[in-house]
């Protein structure tokens, strides 16, 4: 799957595409600052300003504002890398493991970094659902199992090498409500969409450390900052996953002192896979439903800078964080509102039967017996 070259993003023209045309243009300091200059000191530009004072002073209120915003983007930039530069090489050094790299989002990046000839693993329960490069490594694991992962890692570390970037992307959704949730389904979403990223941070971060290089991505969710009826065990699990991100970027640069090692985390809205179908989007436009590869694609233009960073799809969502700053009647109103959303839910289950998932593995974990074994390489 090429990057996407087009004018217009995969979804059309929607909010992104507004906001990207105003950023482009109207608070575009490539633009505003030339414009400020020839009006201030050309004689035709400075006998425009007399005869449009008016326009000119919005000229100057863009351009300080679109300054303030470049100001801003460059500072974050630099204090989330710590004010050092690294280099990445992706022509056969670096080695990505994704996690529930097997189909959709995940399944996409595996096949983005493969048509650029980089070494991926994939850690997932189920079968790859596309044929793989010849530098991609396929491993059945577990991931709601730290003896699982432990045991693949040990194999990669083998079998393939040290990975320097961990994109932990694996994720399940219930669609069950509080109280008709079992203690075994918030469990699996738990293991899956957070506690995992504990047990693969573990295997794979020490050698990043050693080497002071590296990459840990972690994908959470719009959900990590607004919950919504029949979603609060995705919702709450993304949001540990949001600050696990968050902790982690300290501890990297603090009590491990490797200001090389980056964090990614990405925040992505509602997205067409398998896994979401029948989630219904009530602001088509302002928050419309993502393509698989628009997102898949984000991630691994952040993954190949070699930076420190967010992505957020779509572009409204920057404003989602502020929700709980909000009057209390409006974010409550608008929690509310969510129970829509998920009344046709029927997407794909990663596992059809909790229940007998976790009693199936526990009798396997008494016995000894691995779950773990080298599917396609």
């Amino acid at each position: 799957m090429p990057f996407h070259t087009g004018m217009l993003p995969r979804e059309g023209f929607k909010g992104d595409a507004l906001i990207s045309l105003i950023k482009n243009t109207a608070f575009n300091p490539k633009i505003l600052l030339p414009l400020f200059l020839l009006a201030k000191y050309t004689k035709q530009g400075q006998n425009l300003t007399i005869l449009h004072p008016t326009a000119f002073a919005r000229v100057r209120k863009l351009l300080i504002l679109s300054l303030l915003g470049w100001g801003n983007s460059w500072l974050t930039r630099k204090v989330n890398n710590s004010w050092v530069d690294d280099k990445y090489d992706w022509t056969g050094k670096e080695i990505v493991v994704v996690t529930g790299g097997s189909g959709g989002i995940g399944g996409l990046i595996v096949q983005l970094l493969a048509e650029r000839s980089i070494k991926t693993v994939v850690l997932d329960i189920q079968p790859l659902t596309f044929h793989p490069g010849p530098t991609v490594t396929y491993f059945k694991c577990d991931l709601t199992s730290p003896s699982s992962i432990a045991h693949v890692a040990s194999l990669i570390r083998a079998q393939v090498g040290n990975p320097t970037v961990l994109i932990n992307n694996a994720g399940v959704v219930q669609n069950k409500s509080i109280l008709a949730s079992t203690p075994r389904d918030v469990q699996f979403t738990f293991d899956v969409n957070h506690f995992s990223h504990y047990s693969t941070v573990r295997e794979f971060l020490p050698y990043m450390i050693e080497k002071n290089h590296g990459m840990v991505v972690t994908v959470a969710s719009f959900a990590a900052w607004v919950s919504v009826p029949n979603m609060v065990d995705y919702a709450a699990s993304k949001a540990a996953a949001q600050s696990f991100h968050e902790g982690l970027t300290a501890e990297i640069k603090t009590t491990y002192g490797a200001e090389r090692v980056r964090t990614v985390v990405v925040n992505q809205g509602y997205t067409k896979t398998a896994l979401f179908e029948g989630y219904h989007n009530d602001s088509p436009f302002l928050l419309p439903a993502l393509e698989p590869g628009s997102v898949a694609e984000a991630v691994v233009r952040q993954v190949l800078k070699g930076e420190s960073g967010q992505v957020i799809l779509p572009k409204m969502g920057n404003m989602l964080p502020f929700l709980g700053g909000l009057p209390g009647w409006y974010a409550g109103r608008l929690r509310v509102k969510g129970v829509g959303i998920m009344k046709q839910f029927r997407g794909r289950k990663v596992v059809e039967d909790v229940e007998k998932f976790y009693e199936e593995k526990e009798k396997k974990e008494e016995k000894g017996v691995g779950e773990s074994t080298v599917l396609v390489e």
